[in-house]
């Protein structure tokens, strides 16, 4: 098959792309690719990788024959209301048109590799002390309510609690279909202003927040450690009481030596339940790690994403007495604070998505 969109070379690229499609599904098809799971998986993966431009191509060629259905009755026909109803339609065709195109260039774009995948998000009271920690603990509220809404599993990795009910440090994963994709712009700084309950002046402090989201995948199983690069320390667990605390030595910390990580987990009464989730968090940080050097290595100008993500930078601001909440990286203002704090932050999401989509096709028209 072949168009006229952006060049017959375009249009090979996207043709192969189909027959691409096709040859995977004829091989998912067979008993001795089914019967390998290894092999099916990563087929599997390509052909979901690709599948959704393939599907827009398709789309995009009706299109193209619909157009020339309409142009050849305008040159053909002399009744009127016909034309008149194959004018309207071209018109409409032409919109259709010009919209998968700038859809199918989108989708040719390389993506993020990690967008698919499951999250850990890190949540960190900063600068202001208690009040601090009750920011962290809101923003892991809002990011449940954020994964419930969405029907995302969210489970507690460790958490460091207060006895105010903040949190002085909250690690949790969540498992979703695009859940990185959404979650991935909320990595940095978050920054409240608001007149804490214990403070009798009435004056307004600011308080910080860092968040960390890493993502998750198959390829933190292939993560290997050396036993000897590890050391592991064992304690006994700390927390408000209750039946079985500081009575057993079920806390672990673990400190990953060549990069001096260190990850501890306390919140599962078995030492090795605690070792495991330890684990797990340090095998996502490893792997976050490695993918920030290849990044580094492949290109300092590329930036698939909406600032920098990393945890210095200031990306949002809650101020309480307005009633406003600011990101910093695109200017966007919402003054639904309390909604926002209860999860209703797709609109931001959305809005940080198109920004990062519109500065891929920018870079993709430099290359």
């Amino acid at each position: 098959m072949s168009t006229a969109y952006e060049g017959a070379t375009f249009a090979g690229k996207l043709d192969s792309l189909v027959e691409r499609y096709d040859f995977l599904t004829s091989e998912l098809e067979k008993p001795e690719v089914f019967s390998d799971p290894k092999k099916y998986r990563q087929l599997a993966t390509e052909r979901a990788r690709i599948e959704g431009t393939v599907d827009l191509y398709k789309k995009y060629l009706r299109v193209l024959d619909d157009i020339a259905g309409s142009r050849e009755i305008l040159e053909t026909e002399e009744d009127k209301e016909l034309r008149k109803l194959a004018e309207e339609e071209l018109a409409s065709l032409e919109e259709t048109k010009a919209q998968l195109e700038k859809e199918i260039r989108l989708s040719l774009v390389p993506k993020d590799p990690n967008d698919d995948k499951n999250v850990i998000m890190e949540i960190r009271a900063g600068t202001g002390g208690e009040e601090a920690a009750l920011f962290a603990a809101e923003l892991f509220r809002m990011y449940g309510r954020y994964a419930e809404d969405r029907r995302w599993k969210l489970e507690v990795l460790t958490s460091s609690p207060t006895d105010l009910g903040g949190f002085k440090e909250i690690i949790f994963a969540i498992s979703g279909k695009g859940a990185y994709r959404r979650l991935k712009h909320e990595g940095g700084v978050h920054r409240v202003q608001r007149i804490p309950a214990t403070e009798s002046g009435g004056r307004i402090h600011t308080s910080t927040a860092t968040v960390a989201v890493l993502p998750e995948s198959e390829e933190v199983d292939d993560i290997e450690i050396d036993p000897d690069d590890l050391r592991i320390d064992t304690y006994c667990s700390s927390g408000k009481g209750g039946q079985g605390v500081n009575t057993t030595y079920s806390a672990v910390r673990i400190t990953h030596l060549p990069t001096g990580l260190v990850v501890t987990c306390q919140d599962e009464r078995s030492q090795l339940q605690n070792k495991e989730r330890a684990m797990r968090i340090l095998k996502s940080r490893l792997l976050a790690l490695a993918q920030e050097q290849r990044n580094r290595e492949l290109t300092q100008a590329r930036r698939s994403q909406v600032g920098t993500g990393e945890r210095a930078e200031k990306i949002r601001t809650y101020n309480f007495p307005q009633n406003r909440v600011t990101d910093h990286r695109i200017g966007y203002t919402t003054h639904r604070l309390t909604e926002f704090l209860d999860g209703d932050i797709d609109e931001l999401i959305d809005a940080l998505l198109a920004e990062e989509d519109r500065k891929r096709l920018e870079e993709a028209s430099q290359v």
